[in-house]
């Protein structure tokens, strides 16, 4: 089962108490999922969805809001290999009552375009609004694998409205435009507060898990990364190190050097995987980090007058 249908799975089995949220839910499932027929001049309608719970919560709101005669179809979806359950609204004058009582149709039986303000003038309704969206045409990704929200739709309009719903509640979302409308969310952030607020708490719970447990792996990883790179440096300036005193060494002889550089050198090649600090600690009297560095300088001058000539 994908994070997408357990978070709908979740979200259908909140049931609203007040009519207004009812409404206002009922609307949006059907803004987004809903499709509208003319027959014998007369509208007829349905509602397409993959998710059982989704249909069954449908089912329930029209219920609650009115007498309206509904059929349920299943069918086995060719392409993805799952049921899609369909509801079929036939031409009947409840359907005209309550497509108008959900503001999706007007007074004169026109299509309304975006959100009527009045429907979700109030706070908890708009909130279930945004759940209704998410129910009829919503997708969340799985956030083991990338953080990914979005809401689509055929309508710029609703699309637009959409957006500033969400700003209402500071989620701040976008909008781009390919076949249809989508308005997504890439923060795990924002994803996290609009579950919240919809009332996906199992969701967030499982989210911030994922979302933790790949914190910390980034984390180690960076850390490995780090402490590999630094190991790579110090193998890199140790083996030139190396070479230099070993040049040294066949062309003029450690013993040519002063006591101190000789010591450096000699302690070098005896002990090739030590630190600077180490190292410094292995002389005596024992030398500091700096000390060392600046002997190891003075090899390398050393090593690089041979090469040249000097």
């Amino acid at each position: 089962m994908s994070f997408s249908t357990q978070v709908k799975n979740e979200l259908a089995r909140l049931q609203p108490n007040k009519r207004c949220c009812q409404r206002a839910e009922l609307s949006a499932i059907l803004r987004m999922d809903g499709t509208f027929h003319i027959r014998n001049g007369a509208f007829a309608f349905h509602t397409l969805t993959e998710n059982a719970a989704v249909a069954r919560k449908t089912l329930k709101l029209f219920s609650s809001l009115s007498d309206i005669k509904l059929r349920l179809d299943v069918k086995r979806s060719i392409f993805q290999k799952a049921n899609d359950y369909i509801l079929y609204i036939s031409p009947q004058p409840e359907l005209n009552r309550i497509l108008t009582d959900l503001e999706i149709l007007n007074a004169d039986r026109q299509i309304i375009y975006g959100i009527v303000p009045d429907l979700v003038r109030r706070s908890c309704c708009a909130i279930t609004y945004l759940r209704g969206a998410f129910l009829g045409g919503g997708f969340i990704n799985d956030p083991r694998k990338k953080y990914h929200f979005e809401l689509t739709t055929d309508d710029s309009q609703f699309a637009l409205d959409l957006k500033d719903l969400l700003e209402r509640f500071e989620i701040n979302a976008k909008i781009f435009q390919k076949r249809k409308y989508v308005i997504y969310l890439k923060e795990a952030e924002q994803i996290l507060r609009f579950l919240a607020l919809v009332g996906a708490f199992n969701a967030v719970f499982k989210w911030e898990d994922i979302r933790i447990l790949k914190e910390m792996r980034n984390q180690v990883n960076r850390l490995v990364n780090c402490d590999t790179a630094n190991l790579n440096k110090v193998v890199e300036a140790t083996l030139a190190q190396i070479s230099d005193i070993t040049l040294i060494e066949e062309g003029v002889s450690l013993y040519s050097l002063s006591k101190g550089l000789r010591e450096v050198a000699q302690a070098r090649i005896q002990f090739p995987y030590v630190s600077l600090r180490e190292l410094g600690e292995l002389c005596n009297p024992p030398l500091s980090k700096s000390a060392v560095y600046h002997r190891m300088r003075r090899l390398n001058q050393i090593a690089n007058n041979l090469r040249e000539g000097k």
